[in-house]
């Protein structure tokens, strides 16, 4: 009988929820379509996995051979791309300031002259260091070009003066590096920031949705009439527009629709539960989608890919319980879905994949901790682009189950504080 009444409770508070996100394009848009289109779209903007072909300018004062040289290894490099000649420094700076190109090299008046007398010949970059990662890039291909030109320059003269090509390149350069990439070797753009933006994003789309859920029922006065209806099936929805708006004059509250209730917590619990349920099902469809975009298909483990998935859907189930947290602390939609912004919206950038955790103050690795992201983007990175065992984030899925519990408890002794206080429901 315990167990008919708990599932009696679960599905008319999701018969409930499905009927009112039928009558509210709106709030259906924010489970289903919105989160949809955020996943597509993120994945198409990262569609051009590498950054090829940005523009500079070139300032060539020497006009020599080699000068010209210089210029075809520049527009040689895939990652960049000669847009435009100047012939003086304030063009170039306009079209910086402009956005037309990113960069320019400067090639002196002296530059060959110098290196046939054995002089330093300097390339100048000057780069808008304002964009991190366009300037990182720029600089580390100019550098090549240069270092390539160099070497070519320094084998050609001990070459001339008897030496053999093999034992001149040793020569130039006996101490070199080998480099091996052990993780997106490819540098792929999609795999680095969009696989781990598309989680961040939903993450803020569902402390939204948990925030809103309850949130609008405190708001409307309706929580007490969505609680009788969760306990009793005789309870029409409908009723609320007549027996339970019986309005009194001197205190302006609904004389049967915001009583106190007798709440029973594990009734309560399940009741939540179905309120959340179509919000769930609808992201975890979207937290598949998500996951299939980000996992190469044929090098990713099956185990990785499930303890990946697990992680990410129980970050949303603990997204959904945490906006509804904020809200029923506050009483208040408005400071729910104020402090659901606080929290989640910056919240990536305390996670360590664009700016290294380990630079980051104090204060902020602590701030960093605390988020629930941080610690799935940490599973999701060493799983799916590491290729690490799922053993080793096994802790994180069983923190993050822990954490999604004690958030569903909260948010259940919160609920039956709010019915409790029927005087405080309908702050905005």
């Amino acid at each position: 009988m315990r167990l008919t009444k708990l599932s009696g409770a679960f599905l008319r508070s999701a018969a409930y929820e499905r009927r009112f996100l039928a009558k509210n394009p709106w709030d259906l848009a924010m489970v289903v379509w919105i989160p949809l289109a955020t996943v597509l779209l993120i994945w198409w903007i990262f569609s051009q996995t590498q950054i090829t072909d940005l523009p500079i300018g070139v300032i060539d004062r020497d006009n020599s051979p080699v000068a010209n040289t210089a210029v075809r290894y520049l527009e040689a490099s895939p990652t960049l791309m000669v847009k435009q000649t100047y012939t003086s420094e304030s063009d170039a700076e306009a079209s910086i300031l402009q956005r037309d190109i990113y960069a320019v090299v400067i090639i002196p008046e002296d530059f060959s002259r110098n290196i046939l007398s054995g002089k330093p010949a300097p390339l100048v970059l000057q780069v808008n260091a304002q964009y991190g990662t366009h300037s990182g890039i720029i600089q580390t291909s100019v550098q090549t070009v240069a270092s390539t030109l160099s070497a070519g320059v320094e084998i050609q003269r001990l070459v001339k003066q008897g030496m053999a090509p093999s034992q001149a390149a040793i020569a130039y350069s006996p101490i070199s590096i080998q480099r091996i990439s052990l993780f997106n070797a490819a540098t792929n753009y999609q795999q680095f920031l969009a696989s781990t933006v598309i989680p961040a994003l939903l993450h803020i789309l569902a402390m939204v949705i948990g925030a809103t859920t309850i949130g609008r029922e405190l708001r409307d006065k309706k929580i007490g009439h969505w609680y009788d209806v969760i306990t009793n099936s005789n309870v029409d929805e409908n009723q609320h527009n007549n027996q339970y708006d019986i309005t009194n004059e001197k205190t302006g509250f609904s004389e049967n629709g915001t009583q106190s209730r007798q709440v029973c917590i594990s009734i309560l619990l399940f009741g939540l539960l179905g309120k959340y349920f179509w919000p769930l099902l609808a992201y975890s469809i979207w937290s598949m989608l998500a996951i299939w975009f980000a996992a190469p298909q044929a090098s990713v483990a099956i185990s990785s890919i499930v303890a990946t998935y697990i992680g990410l859907l129980l970050l949303m189930m603990l997204s959904f319980f945490l906006g509804a947290i904020l809200t029923l602390n506050s009483f208040s939609l408005r400071m729910g879905l104020s402090s659901t912004g606080f929290i989640s919206a910056p919240s990536y950038a305390f996670a360590g994949v664009t700016f290294p955790y380990i630079a980051i103050s104090d204060n902020a690795q602590h701030w960093s901790d605390v988020l629930p992201l941080t610690h799935y983007l940490k599973l999701h990175i060493a799983q799916l682009q590491m290729h690490a065992p799922a053993a080793v984030s096994l802790p994180i899925v069983y923190g993050l189950t822990l954490a999604t519990t004690i958030a569903m408890l909260l948010t259940t002794l919160l609920t039956k504080r709010a019915l409790a206080h029927p005087e405080r429901w309908g702050a905005r």
